[in-house]
Parts: C-alpha cells; structure tokens; sequence
C-alpha cells in the first residue's frame, strides 16, 4: 500500500497535508495596497471568484490577465466542490484561483515544461486515490480526444457518484468526437455557449467504465507490440515518418542511444532490440509511461526520463541520438523544441557520434543540423519525409 502524503492548497494558498498539519504560505497584498482578503473571494455557495468580483479585488487583479480558456473554465466550474482536480492548468492560473475561492485542490500536468507553475498543488501521477478525494475536476482541453478519453475514464471509473467534469479550450481545437469520449464515460454532457471564441463542455452522471487504456497493438512490419497512453503522437499505429526512419537505421548495436521525443517508444524498443543501451526522452508524462510499457512488453530494457529535452544529460555521453521530433502543437506549427534538440545534440554526442533524424521535408532542418551537429547527410527522402544523419564535430 502507498503511503505518500498528498497535499492540497487551501483558501490562503497554504497547503493541507494528510497529517493534519498546514503550510504558511507567504504574505500577499492587493495592487491597491493592504493584505489581500481571500475571505471575500469566497461565499456560502462556492461561486467562482471572477464571476463575483471585478477591479482590485478581483483574481484577475491579484494573479494578473488569464487568458481566454482559463477564464471560461473558471466562470463555467461554478458552484466550484469542496476538493478540486485542476488538470493542464499550463500557468497555474485556475489552480491559484480555485484555492482563493476556499476550495482544497490539487492539479497535475502531463507536460514537465508546465508542472513548476502548479506549486505545491502538483500531484506527479493521476492514481485512482487522486481521483477518488476529488468532487469536481477542471480540465484544459487537450487538442487529442484519445488524451480526454483516457481522462473521463479515469475520472468516471475511480471517483464518487457526484464528481463533476468541466473542460474547456478554443473552439478551433475542439471537435464532436470530445462530446463523444465524455458520453463513453458520463449519463449527461452538454456543451456551453461559446465566449471569446471558447466553449466548455460538462459532464456528470459517471458511469463507473470499464478501463480501456492504455491501448494495445502490434506491428507486423517490426514484430513489435506497442502500449499507448491517451494523446501519444500515432497511438499504437506505426507512422510513416518512424517507417522510414527505421528502415534506414543500422542493424548494428551503436552503443550508448538516446531517443528523443520517444512517443510510444518504437523507436527506442527497436533500438534496445538491436542492443543498444537506451535512455527515451519525452516531456509528455503519458508518452514516459507508454514508451516503458511497450519496452517491457517486448522483453527489452529502456531507461524512461520526463524532460524538456536533452537538457539533462551530460556531454559528450552518448553514441547515437535518434529522434523523430514534432513540430506542431495541435494545429500551430512549433519548430522551437526541435531546435533546441540540435543545438543540445551537438554537445551530448561524443566526437564522431551520430545524430538521426526524420522530418517532414519541407521544414529547413538541414541547415540547423549541419551548423549545430556537424557534417550532415541525406540518407533517404520520399514525397513526405526526409532522414538525416549528421556526425558530431571533434572538439
């Protein structure tokens, strides 16, 4: 049985452990002057704070400007629960606010760049006992139904039979098939009016599901089983990109390797198969857990680390660095990780190691690597995708 404390923020943003005992949190003034009263920011029925108040006294005053989907989650949680789950709250905004309200919360992010912001509140994993203490969870919509699925099931499995389900995010990032994952897992959904081009979707009436995640798959092509968690790039499927990339890659072991957005972990299982000794990276937890399930379900070791890239690892430790990076977040094109990826490789490779990667075509990647790396070759290209491999520089 796990014995680990949980903490949850109170109403002065201190934090109640399980023993009884709380935190002192640090004095807080308004932009007015004077303390800041935490007290009138919450009432006999829990209304969200920035529905009853405007101007100094506000949240928006005492925490700064949220943004667009923060504000529609917190004006649509109304009557917020006595205990609250806050989940990908990527500043902490609704996290601080759900506190000042009076509620106890707790929060968790599945991007490591984004936990820091959550404090005390932050939770490392979504256990059932999480689960199970909450009445209310606030999500921030994530742009794949499969993340939110896996979410509701969750939620609708291991919570009470009052837990409530509040998401929002842009329209322009939500779908029906939203609606659709929350139906699997609730009796009743129903969707708000939409403000500041977002909406929100609630959810009650949990149906107690049977756990469907995370999903299983084989790949014929590589004799490969994979394990994926909700919102992993591809699922359990092999994408054309991690397909070409490793049709080109060596048979031969190359040592010490590092995977780098492992994803699903195919890439980083093929590489231990072949007998490389392999550390997988990725700053999604749900990508860490389903890159160390689909090692272990083709009996080969792979050491998982949550991070924002390279930026842990010492220098001049590594063989062979492989990566298929990504460069969309949801719809908006994102190259600034992938970047950081070459500039970081460059210093992790010992003199003569080798970088490969894959990547859409059309993106100026070669250009980085040779200037980052070293010497860079094209060793295949199709209509879509282009595999490089570039070899550290000495010295």
């Amino acid at each position: 049985m796990r014995t680990d404390t949980v903490r949850t923020c109170n109403v002065r943003g201190g934090c109640h452990l399980a023993n009884g005992t709380e935190s002192v949190p640090p004095e807080r003034t308004n932009p007015n002057g004077g303390r800041f009263s935490a007290a009138r920011l919450s009432g006999p029925h829990r209304i969200c704070p920035l529905a009853l108040l405007d101007g100094a006294n506000s949240v928006r005053w005492h925490y700064g400007l949220m943004d667009p989907v923060a504000e529609m989650l917190l004006s649509e949680a109304a009557p917020l629960g006595s205990h609250v789950l806050v989940v990908d709250d990527v500043d902490g905004a609704v996290t601080r606010a759900v506190a000042a309200a009076g509620s106890a919360v707790s929060a968790y992010c599945d991007d490591a760049r984004e936990r820091a912001a959550l404090g005390a509140a932050a939770v490392p994993e979504l256990r059932p006992e999480v689960i199970a203490v909450v009445d209310q969870v606030l999500v921030r919509l994530p742009k794949s139904a499969g993340a939110l699925d896996e979410l509701s099931e969750l939620v609708a499995g291991h919570g009470g039979v009052d837990v409530r389900l509040v998401g929002a995010g842009r329209v322009k990032h939500m779908s029906r098939a939203m609606n659709a994952s929350l139906a699997r897992s609730f009796t009743d959904v129903r969707a708000s009016l939409g403000r500041s081009k977002c909406r929100a979707l609630h959810a009650s009436g949990p149906r107690h599901p049977q756990p469907t995640w995370p999903r299983r798959g084989y790949i014929e092509a590589l004799d490969l089983h994979v394990v994926a968690h909700g919102g992993v790039f591809a699922g359990t499927r092999l994408d054309a990109g991690t397909r070409l990339l490793l049709a080109n890659l060596p048979v031969a072991p190359g040592g010490v390797a590092i995977d780098v957005g492992s994803g699903s972990g195919i890439i980083a299982t093929w590489l231990a198969r072949r007998g490389d000794r392999v550390t997988a990276i990725d700053v999604s937890a749900a990508a860490v857990r389903s890159t160390a399930a689909t090692a272990a379900a083709n009996g080969v070791l792979v050491s998982t680390h949550l991070a924002d890239g390279l930026t842990d690892i010492a220098p001049a430790s590594a063989d062979v660095i492989v990566t298929n990076p990504p460069f969309h977040d949801g719809a908006a094109k994102q190259t600034g990780p992938t970047a950081g990826i070459f500039a970081a490789a460059g210093r992790v490779l010992r003199p003569g190691g080798q970088l490969w990667t894959v990547f859409n075509s059309h993106l100026p990647y070669l250009s980085w690597l040779r200037r980052d790396v070293g010497p860079t070759r094209v060793v295949a290209q199709d209509r879509s995708y282009t595999v490089t491999r570039s070899t550290a520089r000495s010295g």
